[in-house]
């Protein structure tokens, strides 16, 4: 049975936070609220987290992860980036924004695209979210809670615990969230390159 974190939108309480990132550190997976719907997220070395979000989305061996980050400097670690990449995303980002991007050696081969060797990186405005990188001190693992069959992420925590009780180790709910997924612009190629259209305005890589 899941855990049921009831977190503040605003000010998170310090001690949910603490529980639900000791819960990731321990290899739990997590199903949490985002600007972007709920996303389920684990540790970056968790092989069994990632395993397990495959098989709640039903997802295939080249779907790309997203890596959710604190800020700006975390996300350079993770990808590389030239001039003109990094003006467009440093202006679009903390946001509703995935961007797809050759990833640094930093990066466990194993959640890389098996043949372009990219990486999802993301930026959340979500106070939650931001509490929940600030206290783990590293990106977490994630995918976007969109279950087999439906078009738009899971929105409201009750119903995530009602569905995946039994397959995710705790849900944070801190009220509503966004109800979109994130718009993902897909940089691999070098320039931008609209892959889904959601939360966030694609005009400016269009």
């Amino acid at each position: 049975m899941a855990r049921y974190l009831d977190v503040h939108p605003v000010d998170p309480q310090p001690r949910a936070i603490t529980q639900a990132v000791q819960l990731v550190r321990d290899g739990g997976l997590l199903a949490y609220p985002t600007d972007s719907g709920y996303a389920l997220g684990c540790a970056l070395g968790n092989q069994d987290g990632k395993e397990r979000i495959m098989r709640i989305r039903q997802l295939s061996d080249g779907h790309h992860f997203t890596l959710m980050c604190r800020d700006f400097a975390q996300l350079g670690q993770l990808v590389h980036i030239d001039n003109t990449v990094f003006r467009a995303i440093k202006a679009a980002t903390p946001g509703s924004y995935t961007f797809i991007l050759p990833a640094t050696k930093e990066v466990p081969r194993r959640l890389l695209h098996p043949k372009k060797k990219t990486v999802g990186v993301r930026i959340p405005q979500d106070r939650v979210v931001q509490a929940l990188l600030a206290e783990l001190a590293e990106p977490l693992l994630s995918s976007t809670l969109i279950l087999p069959g439906e078009d738009g992420p899971m929105t409201e925590g009750w119903v995530v615990k009602d569905e995946l009780d039994n397959q995710v180790d705790a849900v944070v709910d801190s009220g509503e969230c966004g109800t979109e997924p994130t718009t993902v612009i897909d940089f691999s190629g070098g320039s931008p390159e609209v892959v889904r259209v959601g939360a966030g305005d694609p005009a400016p890589f269009s």
